[in-house]
């Protein structure tokens, strides 16, 4: 490669990156509203990530019992279970967590990073009823 085309090459990288179609963070790292577009239906990028590993931060609520291996991330800080509702009643700023292992408790305030399968639609957990329409499967989380 010359010195021409590596000046062409660099003058057309923010064009690329400015036509990208989906939501771009440094740390690769997804928000839950990148989620649903404005009428709470699965956004474009949701749909073309389902069944892939992606990360999103955000706070882990109260569990419902120990002992759990899935939680509930939520985009704010809660104090309380923010869940229990119908599929219409489903908030698009939380997330329905599942780890292979029993998770260990993080402080509701803490800022969290979960990583795991995108999984999309109505589903409901037979031991808990608990109803989520997106939720990341076989997933870690650490620290953020």
């Amino acid at each position: 490669m010359d010195r021409r085309h590596f000046l062409l090459a660099a003058l057309g990288l923010p064009a690329i990156a400015a036509a990208a179609p989906w939501p771009a963070r440094a740390d690769d790292t997804i928000r839950l509203r990148d989620l649903y577009n404005k009428d709470l239906s699965f956004s474009g990028y949701a749909l073309e990530r389902e069944g892939e590993r992606v990360s999103i931060s955000g706070y882990m609520a109260p569990p419902l019992k120990a002992e759990s291996h899935f939680f509930v991330l939520t985009n704010r800080p809660l104090a309380v279970c923010p869940f229990c509702e119908t599929e219409a009643q489903w908030p698009d700023d939380i997330l329905a967590v599942y780890c292979k292992r029993v998770i260990e408790v993080i402080s509701f305030n803490t800022r969290i990073v979960t990583r795991g399968k995108l999984e999309l639609g109505t589903f409901t957990d037979p031991e808990t009823g608990f109803v989520s329409r997106v939720r990341l499967a076989d997933a870690v989380y650490e620290r953020a």
